[in-house]
Formats: C-alpha cells, sequence, structure tokens
C-alpha cells in the first residue's frame, strides 16, 4: 500500500510541473499592471490580461492536468494511451454529475442540487479519474478479442473499459460524493476555524508527510479546491479574500529562502573539518535550490534520516513560521514552491499583502535555524552530513561536474549490479528502483556518489535521493542495466 501511495505522490508532481510556467506568465502579468481589470470589467492593458489570462488557462483547469499526469504516471509505462483514458474518465464523471445532470435524475430543481455537486472538477476528481484510467490500462493494455473485435484489441480497448468503469464511478460517487465533500469541508473548516494555529498545523503536517511523499494529499485540501479552500487558485486568480487568502502558503517562504539554507550553513559548520569539502557541494547546491525554486528536498534527506529527531525540528520550525506569517498582514504565494523566483513573481499580485516583509521574517528564522541546528547537532552528537563515523567509505562525486555516468555506475554497483535491478523510475528528486536482493545493496557505495540519501521504504523497494539532477542520473542508469 505505501508503495502504492508513494508512486502517486510521484506521479502528482508530472502535473504539478505545469503550474510554474502559469506562475511565470500570471505573475508578470500583475508585474505590468497589478489592477488589470477596472471597477467596471473593462480591461485596462490587453498585454496583462493576456498574460494572466494564459495563466489561469492552467489554473482553472488544474483537475483535468491532475486526471492525465496521475493516468501517465501510474501506468506500467508512462504510455500516453493511459493519459487518454484518464481524461476519458474525467470527461464521463464530471458530466454525469454536474449539477444540471443531477438535477434532472433527482427530479428537482438545480437550485436544490447539493453544493457538492456544483464542486465536482477538483484535484480529487482528477486524481480519481487518473487512477481508474491508469488502471484500465494497466489492466487491459495487452488484451486480446476475438478476430470480430479485433480493431479494439489491445490498446484500443482502454478508453472503452475505462469509460465503463466511470460510469460505474459515477453512479457510485452520485451517492458518497456529497458524504465526501462535507467531510473535506468540515475538515477544512475546524482548521480554518483556528485561523494562524490551522496555518502552523498544516505547514507541519505538510513537512512530517515529506518522507512519505503523501503531503500533496494533505496540500489539495488547503492549496486546491477540494474542500472550498483553494488558497492557491484564489490567490492568483484574484477571487480570494485580501489578507486571508495565501495564509496557507505564506508561511513556506522564509522557511525555504531563509531557514533551511541557513541549517544548511549549520551543518557545513559541524561537519569534521577534513570531510568538509566533501559536503560542500551538497549542503550549498540544496541550499541553492531551496531559496531560488523552493525545493528543498535535497536539503530535507540530507539529514532526514541520518537526524531524524532534527527533521522534526525543522517541521515545528515551519509550523512556526506559518503561524506567524498568518498572524501578520503578510501574504504571498506560489504556484511551484516558496522559493525567491515565486516570491518575485507574486509580487503585485492583488491578493498579496507586504510580500517584503517576508525579507526581515526570513533573516529572523535564519537565525533561530542557524542556533538551533548548530545546538542540536552539537549537542546530540547528531550524524548530519560530514559528521559520519571516520571509517565511512569516502569516494564522493561532485554532481556538478555533470558526470553523471559515473555517478550511475556507482550506484549501480551500491545496489548489487544489474542482475539486482528489477525496475527502474525516478521522481523530481529521487531514483526509485525495485531490487531482488536487499542483503547485497551497500549503502557506503550509494552514498560516495555524493548523493543525499538511501531509502528502504519496503522489502524490495529502494529510493535514492540524487538531487534535481535525477533525471539525468536516470537515463544513465537505465543505460547500464541494458
Amino acid at each position: 500500500m505505501m508503495k502504492y501511495l508513494q508512486k502517486l505522490g510521484k506521479s502528482l508532481m508530472l502535473p504539478v510541473a505545469c503550474l510554474p510556467v502559469a506562475s511565470i506568465l500570471m505573475g508578470i502579468g500583475y508585474w505590468i499592471e497589478p489592477s488589470i481589470m477596472s471597477g467596471n470589467g473593462a480591461v485596462t492593458n490587453v498585454a496583462a490580461f493576456f498574460l494572466v489570462k494564459a495563466g489561469s488557462a492552467l489554473i482553472d483547469n488544474m483537475g483535468i492536468l491532475f486526471a492525465i499526469g496521475v493516468a501517465v504516471g501510474m501506468s506500467d509505462d508512462n504510455d500516453g494511451t493511459a493519459g487518454l483514458a484518464g481524461l476519458v474518465s474525467w470527461l464521463m464523471i464530471i458530466t454525469l454529475l454536474a449539477p444540471d445532470v443531477v438535477a434532472i435524475f433527482k427530479g428537482i430543481d438545480v437550485k436544490e442540487v447539493p453544493a457538492a455537486f456544483g464542486h465536482i472538477k477538483t484535484q480529487f476528481i482528477g486524481i480519481l479519474s487518473g487512477l481508474i484510467g491508469s488502471y484500465c490500462y494497466n489492466k487491459f493494455k495487452g488484451i486480446k478479442l476475438p478476430d470480430a473485435l479485433g480493431f479494439f484489441s489491445g490498446k484500443r480497448s482502454v478508453a472503452i473499459v475505462t469509460a465503463a468503469l466511470s460510469v460505474i464511478a459515477s453512479i457510485v460517487l452520485f451517492f458518497i460524493w456529497p458524504i465526501i465533500y462535507g467531510a473535506l469541508v468540515s475538515f477544512g473548516e475546524a482548521i480554518v476555524s483556528t485561523g494562524a494555529v490551522g496555518a502552523g498545523i498544516h505547514a507541519f503536517l505538510n513537512r512530517l508527510l515529506i518522507p512519505f511523499g503523501l503531503h500533496h494529499a494533505l496540500n489539495s485540501v488547503f492549496w486546491f479546491d477540494v474542500a472550498g479552500i483553494n488558497d492557491l487558485g484564489n490567490f492568483w486568480a484574484g477571487t480570494g479574500t485580501r489578507g486571508v487568502t495565501g495564509m496557507y502558503m505564506t508561511g513556506f517562504f522564509p522557511v525555504m529562502m531563509f531557514g533551511l539554507p541557513a541549517g544548511a550553513l549549520a551543518m557545513y559548520h559541524t561537519a569534521k573539518d577534513k570531510k568538509k569539502k566533501a559536503v560542500y557541494g551538497l549542503l550549498l547546491a540544496g541550499a541553492i535550490s531551496s531559496f531560488f525554486t523552493g525545493v528543498t528536498e535535497p536539503l530535507e534527506f540530507a539529514f532526514m534520516f541520518l537526524a531524524p529527531g532534527l527533521y522534526v525540528v525543522h517541521a515545528i520550525l515551519t509550523g512556526v513560521s506559518a503561524f506567524v506569517c498568518a498572524s501578520l498582514p503578510v501574504r504571498a504565494g506560489f504556484n511551484f514552491s516558496g522559493g525567491f523566483v515565486d516570491w518575485v513573481l507574486s509580487f503585485k499580485v492583488p491578493m498579496a499583502e507586504n510580500s517584503i516583509y517576508l525579507i526581515l521574517i526570513g533573516l529572523v528564522f535564519a537565525v533561530i535555524y542557524y542556533v538551533v541546528f548548530r545546538f542540536a547537532i552539537t549537542k546530540f552528537n547528531l550524524k548530519t552530513p560530514g559528521r559520519e563515523d571516520d571509517d565511512a567509505e569516502e569516494m564522493n562525486v561532485n554532481l556538478a561536474n555533470d558526470d553523471f555516468t559515473q555517478i550511475a555506475s556507482i550506484i549501480l554497483k551500491g545496489v548489487g549490479g544489474k542482475e539486482n535491478v528489477t525496475s527502474i523510475d525516478n521522481c523530481v528528486t529521487r531514483l526509485r528502483l525495485e531490487i531482488r536482493d536487499q542483503s547485497v545493496v551497500n549503502e557506503k557505495i550509494i552514498k560516495s556518489a555524493g548523493v543525499s540519501g538511501v531509502i528502504r521504504p519496503g522489502k524490495t523497494s529502494l529510493q535514492v535521493v540524487v538531487g534535481t539532477q535525477v533525471q539525468f542520473v536516470a537515463d544513465e542508469f537505465k543505460k547500464l542495466c541494458k
């Protein structure tokens, strides 16, 4: 089950990767003209309006992106047929459960239709459609039919089966969607009712779920339109409430831009002198990634399993940052993650408020992170990067030299050779492998490639945290395994 959920988490990154272009387009548009529409609805700047509408084409259709992206990501071989199946499922479900259609089914006026059906085009339904599409693809892509129906054999049968299964899913959702939606809204309202405390709870749980790749499910409740909060969508569309919208995103900026990089500096300063040179590249690259893009996994996985207690402290500090920012008249948002790029692009979005203050807040959290990390590492002798036992084998390869073939060959040697590898995949930062025998895996050799960490989530599962250049390493790894 955990393996399935982790694969789903990876699949969600495919549609999420489409969002940065939306933030760029909309951010530039709002920079050109913060008040694109005048009070009477007239367009004040055509160029700005063009860019904002181009970005909103993605923001307003995230459910479709999730349906296609999850279907492709969850398919056995990432085939486009699965993406088509996901789209088929999405179209079937949102059409059959549209308010006007439901009104006919129930024989009532459309105004009496439960509010849940007015929110059927959500990321939740998109994910469900993607899962249905990928299931049908994996199950029926190789089916052979009688000669009379031979045209529909194999992959051509997938869309047909998907449509049939989506009809059944629609019937089930007709009865349970109002219940599910009501529960999600109640959960969201329970958190929202706590105000800034709720923002802190969300940020804290967000970080704790990172190791399992399940933080996307939590994010969908607050950032997207699953429970009616839609913090991300409302922020960029300017449809939220100024001073409120953005409260579930703002607190991540001080941590990603300043806190974690300061934590990396603390880890560098507390590393053993003879190992500082070896960990310098790893920590610097992770800090730069965190600051500019908000991609924190390279840094977090560098100490997450070496010092789990320190990672919990990091999660707590993230929650505190979110609480502080939500309590202050400061709002900023992102489409990808809380890094410098998104901070700049969101500066003049109508829902943004006093975004410049995040620099001061971030500097304060930089000091807190540095002091807390340095104290905890030295006080409890935590084995953060550069503090491993002296007998640890050192064959560090600096990923910055782009010698991905060498990195891949070292990792392959560490996992026991290509004979021990049964499946190769990757997400944004991790090389995900299925292996035959865990006992032959040598983590020292793998880590000597300069990677951030090694994770064993299951009996036959192995993940190597490479960083944002994982795609190049994965490509070379696949070549070596042929």
